[in-house]
Order: structure tokens, then C-alpha cells, then sequence
């Protein structure tokens, strides 16, 4: 089956997780387990631009921005011009709100480029995902990914289900959340096209990830769009 990895870093994180993968890693991986393409972030953007340029039609740009550094908000038009697909926000990074007012000027951007919004999920105090639904509701013309469905918490994971349903602009990514029957909760409740396949490489392992999709108990056409088609339609990739 095809696959689009909706979630997946290049670089090295350091402090608790001390992980990383460099662009060669990345992409014997995405080889390995038969990978189209990948949504990849950066915190340094150029090194993901790079990946793009270096491996044409493979890399999905997710334009990392930090709301409290006016600066990468301002990059967004410049990255969106170089092919950059999506922006990604971590609110536990760098420690604002998923809520606050201080993402505003991101999503109306996100908005008047139209491109979608991918929001780090699972975390108290600034992920979580009932935070993450005040901004759709704020904000409901843009399309926002809230990223691990809730992560590893049951009451956070249930939340993101809720959160999605209420909202139709959410869509959930799975990267990193222990439980495959809320993959399928997801797509039967939420909507055949609001679930996506994730790594969040360098962090979780596609053997583990891809395994969670395929036990989740969706039928084949199921596991194909949220292996494949449901990530090309969240990022517009129009068959490319």
C-alpha cells in the first residue's frame, strides 16, 4: 500500500529525548518501509527546505513557527513560496497556549495563504486537546491537525475524538497514541477523511506506527486513506 508519513522531524533533539535522524536516515527510512512522501518540520526551516530540494516529490515542507517570535511569522509567505505545504506549531515547545490569542496571527495567516495548521497535542498546560478545539472554533475556515490524537493519555486521546467531532476543520494524526481501536473510533465517528498515518520520526518508529494502522480493525479501503489518500488530501498535494 501507498503510504504519506503526515508527521515526521529532521535534526537532532536534544535534553529528555536525544533523539534524531539526519536527511539520509529520513529518507533509507521512508525507502525501508516503502514511504511516498513525508511532512517533515524543522525548527531551522532551511534544513527542510533542503530535504525538499534535495529530494524532489518525497518531502512535504511544514513551515515550523514559534508564535512568540514574530519573526518566523513572518517568514510563512516566504516559505509558503518555496513550496512549504503546511505550518507546524508546537504550543509544549515553546510554551504558549494552544489557545491563546498569541496564535491568532498565525492562523490568519495560515488562512490567507490557505494552508493548513498542524498542533502538537497531549500535553498540560499547553496542548491540550480541548485548547486545541477553542481554536478551530475560532478559526473555522482553516484546517488544523492536531497531531497524536491526544498522545498518550486515555482521557486526552478521548478528548481529541470529541474535540473532532464537534469540529469539522480538526483532523487527527496518530503518531504516538497507544491505542489502536481509537484509530478506527476515529475514522468510523470523525469521518473516513479526518484520520492520518504518522511517525513522528525521529521519535516513534514506522514498524511500530504502521502496525497500530494495520490492526486497527479498518477494512482494506479504510487503511488505504489513512495510509495514503487522507494525508494527500489534508495537504493538497494534487497527485504530486
Amino acid at each position: 500500500m501507498k503510504k504519506i508519513d503526515a508527521h515526521a522531524h529532521i535534526g537532532y533533539i536534544g535534553g529528555w529525548a536525544d533523539v534524531g535522524i539526519d536527511e539520509a536516515g529520513l529518507i533509507k527510512q521512508m525507502d525501508d518501509f516503502e514511504i511516498e512522501k513525508t511532512a517533515l518540520c524543522c525548527e531551522d526551516n532551511d534544513v527542510t527546505l533542503k530535504a525538499m530540494t534535495d529530494n524532489p516529490g518525497r518531502i512535504i515542507g511544514c513551515i515550523y513557527v514559534n508564535p512568540l517570535n514574530q519573526r518566523t511569522v513572518d517568514f510563512m509567505e516566504d516559505y509558503t513560496s518555496k513550496g512549504f505545504k503546511a505550518v507546524k506549531l508546537n504550543p509544549l515547545r515553546h510554551a504558549y497556549c494552544a489557545d491563546g490569542e498569541v496564535v491568532n496571527p498565525v492562523m490568519e495567516k495560515a488562512r490567507k495563504l490557505g494552508i493548513p495548521v498542524c498542533i502538537h497535542s497531549g500535553h498540560p498546560p499547553y496542548s491540550l486537546p480541548w485548547q486545541i478545539g477553542l481554536l478551530a472554533e475560532r478559526f473555522p475556515d482553516v484546517k488544523v491537525m492536531m497531531i497524536h490524537m491526544g498522545h498518550g493519555h486515555g482521557v486526552y486521546i478521548d478528548a481529541a475524538l470529541k474535540m473532532a467531532r464537534k469540529y469539522s476543520n480538526i483532523y487527527l494524526e496518530m503518531s504516538g497514541m497507544p491505542m489502536p481501536s481509537k484509530i478506527l473510533e476515529a475514522y468510523e465517528t470523525v469521518g473516513k477523511n479526518r484520520i492520518m498515518f504518522g511517525t513522528d520520526t525521529p521519535f516513534h518508529h514506522p514498524s511500530v506506527e504502521l502496525q497500530k494502522v494495520l490492526v486497527s480493525g479498518a477494512d482494506k479501503g479504510g487503511i488505504e486513506r489513512i495510509l495514503y489518500e487522507n494525508a494527500k488530501e489534508f495537504f493538497a498535494l494534487d497527485g504530486k
